[in-house]
């Protein structure tokens, strides 16, 4: 595969589309440590560099402008000079677009709905649109590629994890997202997008030859995100999701389970692109710390066939099965205080319970795969090719 150019590479680079979308424009940049080009060079340092328009103001989603910040609800030290746009404020106040033209968007995502970066793009439009301000996004390749697993947000349980009718796998890089964005929601401008050069939606990150830097903590290799669409769900349970070990979200686990029998009920569902592999770990931090956990590290062994989402309600029947601690943890989660966090995160109560009612894996299979057809029918009627 050839060498993918991002937004912001085209921008490093002066292209004359990338200069004339934002020449003589007063920017705020929301950015995070992955707002890099190909030599690593940072967003910040390329707008700061250039006269054709000026750096006016800087954003930081969650995990913070630096990247530190663990998970839900932990609110990173900022610098001064950064507007924070997790925590208590989620969406730019008059205040914090005050001054600026534009907001430049560049935002490394990873193809999940209830990553909150996308979430925070949603609130930038919205908040910038009510103001008269633009919206530039700089395209980045969606790393996991462009399949579509459902299941899609029901409005009902939406939240900081989920603000639109999205799959849980939305198959789109965050340019496409912004403007789809767009079909659904009226109220907001139209953004302008700086396209990638060289790419393809179906590609995975790693054949882009782009580096990988870390978009958030847990977030440390492309075959994490190829996980994380079906794990995320594991962060509305008891049981370990693999934070405060080396394999975030492809180890799970919690102590006293058979890790032998565990393994051996996942081999059982014979499901696609995946095996199973008992294990024992240790996490440092997080859920569980300190205490040993029997689980399964998953193996994916064929992207094109794996299914995340799929692959993650399994586990979740599984351990249903297994554990005799297994608990549906309550709130608050990700500043949601009603609902509980496994239906902010699937997007509806239905996964839960067909969970408790012990529903056959082809249940969900084809619960999933009718949820993303929908959503690609829709997608393809709103002028999206695929």
């Amino acid at each position: 595969m050839g060498k993918v150019r991002t937004g912001l590479d085209r921008v490093a680079a002066k292209e004359t589309a990338a200069v004339r979308a934002m020449r003589g424009l007063k920017i705020g940049l929301l950015a995070h440590p992955a707002s890099v080009d190909r030599r690593l060079a940072h967003a910040a340092e390329i707008f700061s560099s250039s006269r054709a328009w000026k750096l006016a103001a800087l954003f930081s989603p969650q995990h913070g402008w630096q990247g530190e910040a663990q998970d839900n609800m932990i609110v990173a030290k900022d610098p001064p000079r950064v507007h924070s746009l997790y925590g208590a404020v989620r969406e730019p106040t008059a205040k914090m677009l005050a001054g600026i033209d534009a907001v430049v968007v560049d935002l490394q995502d990873v193809g999940t709905r209830v990553y909150t970066f996308v979430q925070t793009l949603y609130l930038v439009m919205r908040a910038c649109a009510r103001r008269g301000k633009k919206v530039i996004v700089l395209d980045r390749p969606n790393p996991i590629g462009g399949a579509v697993e459902g299941p899609t947000l029901d409005p009902a349980y939406a939240s900081f994890v989920g603000l639109t009718p999205l799959p849980l796998r939305h198959g789109m890089t965050i340019g496409e997202v912004a403007r789809w964005y767009r079909t659904i929601d009226p109220g907001i401008m139209e953004p302008t997008v700086i396209g990638m050069r060289g790419g393809r939606r179906a590609i995975y990150f790693d054949d882009t030859g782009l580096p990988w830097v870390m978009p958030s903590p847990n977030m440390p290799a492309v075959d994490t995100a190829v996980v994380y669409p079906g794990t995320v769900l594991f962060e509305g349970t008891s049981l370990s999701e693999g934070r405060g070990t080396t394999r975030p979200f492809e180890i799970i686990g919690a102590p006293g389970v058979p890790p032998d029998r565990l393994a051996r009920e996942l081999e059982s569902y014979r499901l696609p692109g995946a095996r199973f592999r008992a294990l024992r770990f240790q996490p440092t931090f997080n859920k569980h710390a300190g205490r040993i956990c029997g689980g399964v590290q998953i193996h994916v062994t064929d992207r094109r066939a794996f299914r995340a989402t799929l692959t993650g309600a399994a586990i979740l029947k599984a351990f249903r099965r297994l554990d005799r601690g297994f608990r549906w943890k309550k709130p608050p989660y990700e500043y949601e205080y009603r609902n509980y966090p496994i239906d902010i995160l699937a997007g509806t109560d239905r996964l839960r319970r067909m969970i408790d009612g012990d529903a056959p894996v082809s249940a969900f299979r084809e619960w999933f795969e009718s949820d993303a057809r929908a959503f690609q029918a829709r997608r393809r009627a709103e002028g999206f090719a695929g």
